[in-house]
């Protein structure tokens, strides 16, 4: 059994992950064991897994954007190219808003506003290149 946390919409669960004999193929898929960290103990979820599911840890995105006295910073969600930057310092935004195109694999990215706000600061630059967690924009 392993252990590991999923954040799923930002929420932390603890889920248990029984490993499977690769001999037994007519066995059913392994059972997951979900629990929430806040949740008492008799709160307990199982599930059926398929074999080729995969436990995926929070996205430094996720781990970044927390709002402090400082302003609310937006991260890159994966390595790539500025093309364009969408706002400016001072500008007011919403919930929704592109910030910032990102090209990542060939792709074409928009960067939203993850809240609402002013900017404070770009820390990017038109053909600069990121990284994932890189802090791109501050909103405050």
């Amino acid at each position: 059994m392993k252990k590991y946390r999923v954040y799923v919409n930002g929420q932390p669960y603890e889920v248990v992950v029984e490993e499977m004999n690769e001999q037994k193929t007519s066995s059913p898929p392994p059972a997951v064991t979900i629990v929430q960290p806040t949740a008492p103990s008799s709160e307990v979820q199982k599930a059926p897994v398929p074999q080729s599911a995969t436990v995926t840890s929070p996205s430094p995105m996720e781990k970044t954007q927390s709002k402090s006295g400082e302003g609310f910073p937006v991260a890159a969600p994966m390595p790539g190219s500025i093309i364009d930057i969408k706002v400016n310092i001072g500008d007011s935004v919403n919930e929704g808003d592109v910030l910032v195109l990102l090209e990542a694999m060939k792709m074409e990215n928009e960067v939203t506003a993850p809240v609402s706000g002013v900017i404070k600061s770009i820390a990017i630059q038109k053909g600069a290149s990121v990284n994932t967690g890189d802090i791109m924009v501050v909103i405050e």
